[in-house]
């Protein structure tokens, strides 16, 4: 497994448990809790940056990530995803539109790859559907 992938899953987890816990989206309570999470559960220290910068650049973007699930997952709104295929979205989104050397493909597979880790099996399609759709609409911008 790559770097970068287990710097996803750790930014999934953190989003998760972010969530879970309905914990503040200030930056600076974000940092902090980001920072108490890593300590906490012993992240790899190479996973860390890059990490961060996805729940960094999540937190900054939520409504305009949010916006995009919302338009492009028909007949479900944000909220009531699961958590963890939100937050897997909002990863996938956020290498999509801000990633900057993140290819498109690459954002898609490592969410699908993940999904299959941490989802059930309909939630690969789900999150394909999706990101595909995000990808599609953004090429034609």
């Amino acid at each position: 497994m790559g770097l970068r992938r287990k710097s996803r899953e750790l930014a999934l987890q953190f989003l998760f448990s972010h969530d879970f816990q309905e914990r503040a989206d200030a930056a600076e309570a974000l940092i902090r809790d980001w920072e108490f999470f890593c300590q906490s559960f012993e992240a790899g220290p190479k996973a860390i940056p890059y990490g961060r910068v996805l729940v960094e650049g999540i937190s900054r973007h939520l409504d305009e990530i949010d916006t995009l699930l919302a338009g492009h997952s028909h007949h479900w709104r944000v909220e009531r995803m699961s958590a963890v295929d939100r937050n897997i979205l909002r990863i996938a989104v956020f290498e999509l539109r801000y990633g900057g050397d993140v290819p498109a493909q690459v954002a898609i597979n490592e969410a699908l790859e993940i999904a299959k880790r941490y989802s059930i099996d309909d939630s690969v399609a789900f999150i394909n559907g999706v990101l595909d759709a995000i990808q599609i609409a953004g090429a034609h911008q």
